[in-house]
């Protein structure tokens, strides 16, 4: 049985922490279904190729609600959406101990680490078939109209406790309106009312907002910590042209690499300690931005699956315990070793695993929770 990283698994819990946020629901309820759905997809389709016949593809874990039979396979909707499953016909490659009447452990390393690595193939490709056509989009764009967005809001800052929030559209600052001034105007306008509130009108989730911030002295200016960035919201878009979907590859492969330094980079401030908790988002985090994307629009919506299908893939690719890397790396470390673990110390490694994780995931859950109370 494979399962997806916990940071997905567990993501569905977090939806019952939340108001019914109208469409906005249905995003994220599609995108991790979705998501759930092409990352066992990648390990039954290797299972299938090894020629390992599967027992059950689950969505979903606990007892079985309804499904069909295609083949020898039970595709079902299990009752607990924690994530989800494939079984192969009479083993568990999860516990190492199963029986394995068609011979999975006896498969050459290739085949094993290809059937490990299925999920996060499948995550990949997602991402670049997600980001293809985001770029693509983008490609034939004729004309836009530039915003700016709230991209950070430091922890702490004035910014903050004003209410300001990331993903905050900005439409005027005191008497200056967006689009129509420059960012240089209101930076300017900040850092000459230290003390005084300045009126901030927003767009939130679609909806107009007016926040008085103040301020606070620092070195003889204003200041109030955030960072906004330009945001281009196109007008007008042509028609598709073979072209743009060249372009669009491109810009997945520029995004992707991106995108993945971004995420080992926060991963190194994790592991030394240097990460906020206010960068750590979890499932209910997930949740949120899921629902104001789905707001945003489909081009919004699916760069965050495949932001989001991208990272899930470089985690699960990690040699944790419990997690697909920490399969291929146990897998590869028998193979250097020339002779398997034993059967109770490969249990025992994939037990610590899944506490640590299931550890990490309680703690990001309790932080996600204090950020809704602010």
């Amino acid at each position: 049985m494979k399962r997806l990283p916990l940071v997905l698994s567990f993501a569905a819990v977090s939806v019952f922490a939340l108001k019914w946020p109208g469409a906005g629901f249905w995003g994220p309820i599609l995108m991790l279904g979705g998501l759930i759905f092409l990352h066992e997809g990648g390990h039954f389709l290797a299972a299938k190729y090894m020629g390992m016949p599967v027992e059950t593809f689950s969505l979903g874990f606990g007892p079985r609600l309804f499904g069909f039979k295609w083949r020898e396979t039970d595709v079902c909707l299990s009752a607990l959406p924690l994530g989800g499953y494939v079984k192969l016909a009479g083993f568990n490659p999860e516990e190492p101990g199963a029986e394995d009447p068609y011979g999975f452990l006896k498969q050459p390393y290739w085949k094993r680490m290809l059937f490990y690595s299925g999920g996060i193939l499948a995550n990949l490709a997602t991402t670049f078939i997600l980001f293809t056509f985001v770029g693509a989009d983008q490609a034939r764009v004729t004309k836009v109209q530039e915003s700016w967005t709230i991209i950070e809001v430091l922890p702490g800052s004035a910014a903050e406790q004003g209410g300001l929030k990331v993903g905050d559209e900005l439409r005027g600052i005191g008497d200056l309106r967006f689009p129509g001034s420059e960012w240089e105007a209101a930076v300017a306008y900040i850092q000459a009312h230290p003390g005084q509130p300045v009126p901030f009108s927003i767009t939130r989730e679609g909806k107009p907002l007016e926040l008085p911030l103040t301020p606070r002295l620092d070195g003889g200016k204003g200041r109030l910590g955030f960072q906004p960035a330009p945001l281009a919201m196109p007008l007008e878009r042509r028609a598709y042209r073979a072209g743009d979907f060249i372009d669009g590859g491109k810009f997945a492969v520029a995004t992707s690499w991106r995108m993945s330094g971004q995420v080992f980079g926060f991963l190194k401030k994790l592991v030394t300690f240097q990460a906020k908790s206010a960068e750590v988002a979890g499932p209910i985090g997930i949740i949120r931005q899921g629902s104001r994307a789905a707001r945003s629009g489909w081009d919004v919506f699916l760069f965050m699956c495949g932001a989001i299908s991208l990272q899930l893939g470089l985690l699960n690719a990690l040699p944790i315990p419990a997690l697909d890397g920490g399969h291929m790396a146990l897998l590869t470390f028998e193979k250097l070793r020339r002779k398997d673990l034993t059967l109770d110390l490969k249990e025992k490694i994939l037990t610590g695993g899944f506490l640590l994780l299931a550890s990490l995931m309680a703690l990001v859950i309790v932080l996600d929770l204090l950020k809704l109370r602010k």
